[in-house]
């Protein structure tokens, strides 16, 4: 059985190889940059984009099972070609797919589920813990985190566990035409994410709220688009109530509790220092 995962260099997708690698999978991996890859040496790399699909058909060659990111990983945009992607994957005898939901359904969700194939849907309407490698330049430069409403909550999960329940789904019967909703274990303010830093870090680490405007401009000398500065702004005001409640889901799937922010923490100090 090969197993397909794409996405493979992004931060889920490395998870996922890692997983099926551990369980003795044969993967083979899905980028636009092969030369770059840098995936396990067992890992079969190939060439394909998911905007253009027709790159995707020497990729599917005997593949039974694949995990399919939903978004363009250049711009995170809704991916268009679903209809194009599951009518390729029927093609070559892909039987089952795990989406990674991108916050909203879209064109691959709905050809997914309209074709034959075993889908399961991996949701995780939480933040990634690795969001806060965004904080890295600040902490290193000035000791400091300035942020949005300090006091918004999350249950963040770790990009492994996510990578943990697709590898299982892929690798196990019995989660076809399921849905399920992936968090973290724990809910966090930015405060308390930042006392578990220090604590890594070994030395305080400030905190600056912004208000919405300062915020805004912010997010625009980073050139970012109005539309996506408007969802950031709004969903701080208000956040789902479904970003800050704990669900057994991850420990229910692979039998092992979701890992904690301080555990992300300990494996990515580097990155901050």
């Amino acid at each position: 059985m090969t197993i397909l995962v794409t996405g493979a260099t992004g931060n889920v997708g490395r998870h996922v190889i890692d997983q099926l690698v551990r369980s003795g999978a044969r993967v083979r991996a899905l980028t636009r940059n092969p030369a770059t890859a840098n995936l396990p040496q067992s890992v079969e790399v190939v060439y394909g984009d998911l905007t253009d699909p027709q790159t995707l058909a020497p990729a599917l060659d005997g593949v039974t099972a694949m995990h399919l990111i939903t978004f363009n990983g250049a711009d995170s945009a809704p991916l268009q070609t679903g209809a194009e992607i599951a009518a390729l994957a029927e093609k070559a005898g892909v039987r089952k797919v795990t989406l990674l939901w991108s916050g909203e359904r879209g064109p691959v969700e709905e050809a997914v589920e309209a074709s034959g194939l075993e889908w399961t849907h991996l949701q995780p309407p939480v933040e990634f813990m690795s969001n806060a490698r965004e904080w890295a330049e600040s902490i290193r430069s000035e000791g400091i985190v300035r942020h949005l409403n300090g006091q918004v909550l999350s249950a963040m999960i770790h990009e492994a566990d996510i990578g943990s329940v697709a590898a299982t789904v892929l690798m196990e019967d019995g989660h076809a035409f399921k849905s399920y909703t992936l968090t973290g274990p724990e809910v966090l303010s930015i405060p308390d994410k930042l006392r578990l830093l220090s604590a890594e870090l070994g030395r305080d680490i400030g905190f600056v709220e912004l208000s919405a405007e300062e915020e805004r401009a912010k997010m625009r000398q980073a050139g970012i688009q109005e539309d996506v500065i408007d969802y950031v702004v709004g969903w701080h005001a208000s956040p789902p109530k479904e970003s800050y409640q704990v669900l057994p889901t991850v420990e229910q799937i692979t039998g092992r509790p979701a890992r904690t922010f301080a555990q992300w923490l300990a494996e990515n100090r580097e990155k901050f220092i």
